[in-house]
């Protein structure tokens, strides 16, 4: 079979450089056109062949990844897979890459790296060959340290009104799942909500550490409330939870409420969170109050949920071909027969609105 695939490998680890092409090499499709200690060395590899798919670690000497990868948007946009420490310092960072227009992450260890990797290999050939099918228009780069608009508080925030029930037999809910391109694509969704929205539950494929900065990005920039979801959260007007790495969420209701809850489980379809296991608890819970939005990512996750919140009377909505980074989990829902309707990222914020008058 033709190795059709070129991957650069940019880590300043000779390990990881090391067990990273040899996995990938693996694969009958992939051909590695060099890996290198740091983005200079890239450079002038580059400059001979351009790859088809960036491998680039973030911290090296002489050139960081964040600068180097932002280059690249600028002059020549090519798909760039995040390699990230599984730290706090290392999920800022690459929350930066994300917003400079990274495609994906994948997180390496402190220590032994070269085991891990190999246990991830499966993931990352998937990712790679994700990548290179990418649609890398629709990456845009954001600003990756936005001005925070400082919040303003009412006296309700020492006196505390007491808050009617919300009747679950209309109040309206919207659950969200994303993959590969989705932080882009869900903070392109919040930003523009009113503070007023319906509640939000979401699902990014995302690791551990990753949500918590991640949701504290956006809630900086949106009208509605956005943090990492905790056990027994409440879902309410104004506010988005966002599923925690590492963690499923579904959604639950209790008397005249929504609530989340927030489980350690196993993979679901390869993933931890998972889509469908939040779509398919909105299906029981709130049926046709609510909506199911799958988008950008690669895979089937959310697919199969999606198809049951549409059984159950929920409103399904799946982001269109064109405007998505991968078309792979809403391409999946659509041949299920789980989506009522496509449509591009820019329009969804005003169906949502619309819909959940």
């Amino acid at each position: 079979m033709k190795k059709n695939i070129k991957v650069l490998v940019v880590d300043d680890s000779a390990v990881v450089r090391q067990v990273l092409s040899g996995l990938l090499e693996q694969d009958p499709d992939i051909t590695v056109l060099g890996a290198v200690a740091d983005p200079l060395f890239a450079m002038e590899r580059m400059k001979r062949q351009w790859p088809d798919v960036i491998l680039l670690d973030i911290e090296m000497p002489r050139m960081n990844g964040i600068s180097f990868l932002k280059k690249i948007m600028k002059e020549h946009p090519t798909p760039v897979i995040i390699c990230s420490s599984h730290t706090e310092k290392g999920a800022a960072t690459t929350l930066q890459a994300l917003s400079a227009g990274a495609i994906d992450i994948i997180t390496k260890p402190q220590v032994n790296a070269d085991d891990f990797l190999v246990q991830a290999a499966g993931d990352l050939i998937r990712m790679v060959k994700a990548a290179a099918r990418a649609n890398i228009k629709n990456l845009k780069p954001t600003d990756a340290n936005p001005v925070q608009t400082p919040q303003k508080f009412t006296a309700d925030v020492v006196l505390t009104a007491p808050r009617p029930g919300i009747n679950p037999a209309t109040a309206r809910i919207i659950a969200m799942g994303a993959s590969t391109g989705g932080t882009q694509a869900i903070e392109a969704i919040l930003t523009i909500l009113p503070a007023n929205a319906p509640g939000i539950v979401i699902v990014q494929h995302m690791p551990e550490k990753f949500t918590a900065l991640f949701a504290q990005r956006l809630n900086g920039l949106c009208a509605v409330e956005v943090r990492e979801a905790q056990n027994d959260d409440e879902v309410i007007p104004g506010r988005a939870l966002i599923a925690p790495g590492g963690r499923h969420m579904l959604l639950k209701r209790r008397g005249t409420e929504y609530r989340v809850e927030v489980v350690a489980g196993p993979l679901v379809n390869r993933h931890c969170p998972s889509v469908d296991v939040l779509f398919r608890s909105a299906a029981k819970c709130a049926g046709k109050n609510a909506t199911g939005i799958i988008m950008t990512g690669m895979g089937d996750d959310g697919a199969r949920g999606l198809k049951e919140m549409r059984d159950s009377g929920a409103y399904t909505i799946a982001q269109d071909e064109a405007t998505c980074v991968v078309y792979g989990m809403p391409k999946e829902a659509v041949m299920r027969g789980a989506v009522a309707k496509s449509l591009a990222l820019a329009d969804i914020p005003a169906e949502i609105v619309r819909y959940s008058r």
